[in-house]
């Protein structure tokens, strides 16, 4: 009778362990899938810019600069190594991107121009699912962090190597609240 207590105890002890490393691994998975889903809609965000900088260039051939920073800003992401590195230099093409913008409000037949507008559309439809990716990746990075971090399973994490994940960071200069004036 004893010995089945003890068998029956130690199976318990061994299905709780293997739940709460399978659930470590769930959390962690998830963030890399988070993480790549950055990956896929920065990747869909710079092919649209090839297409959004010949359309431009027919109405603007002096924004040559602008166009040329564009480009270099997309090459940048695409060639960053880490996720944060991804992240910083998208922020960078955001902002080239806007000056892009900006050139449709000086030239009305750009502006109206239809395959110019649908680009428009798709940059900023792209640009929530980027946004919403990146919210995906934090809060699944906070739930693997926390997780790894919590009795008992911060024991698990210990023993098999898992590791804390980095949040991604939003770049002072985009923490600024913009100034609106009349």
């Amino acid at each position: 009778m004893n010995t089945i207590i003890i068998i029956v105890v130690i199976l318990v002890i061994i299905a709780a362990y293997a739940g709460m490393y399978n659930s470590l691994v769930k959390y962690r998975n998830r963030a890399r899938e988070f993480s790549s889903q950055i990956d896929v809609q920065l990747k869909r965000r710079t092919d649209l810019i090839p297409n959004l900088v010949e359309t431009v260039k027919g109405y603007a051939t002096h924004e040559k600069e602008t166009l040329a920073r564009v480009v270099e800003m997309r090459n940048n992401v695409n060639s960053a190594d880490s996720l944060q590195d991804k992240v910083d230099a998208d922020n960078e093409l955001t902002g080239a991107l806007r000056q892009v913008f900006a050139l449709a409000e000086n030239y009305p037949d750009l502006k109206a121009n239809q395959e110019f507008s649908q680009l428009m559309e798709e940059l900023s439809n792209t640009e929530n699912k980027v946004s919403y990716a990146r919210q995906a990746y934090n809060s699944q990075v906070q739930a693997y962090d926390t997780a790894i971090q919590t009795f008992p399973r911060n024991i698990i994490a210990g023993i098999h190597g898992f590791k804390e994940m980095n949040f991604l960071q939003i770049p002072d200069v985009d923490k600024e609240a913009p100034k609106v004036k009349f």
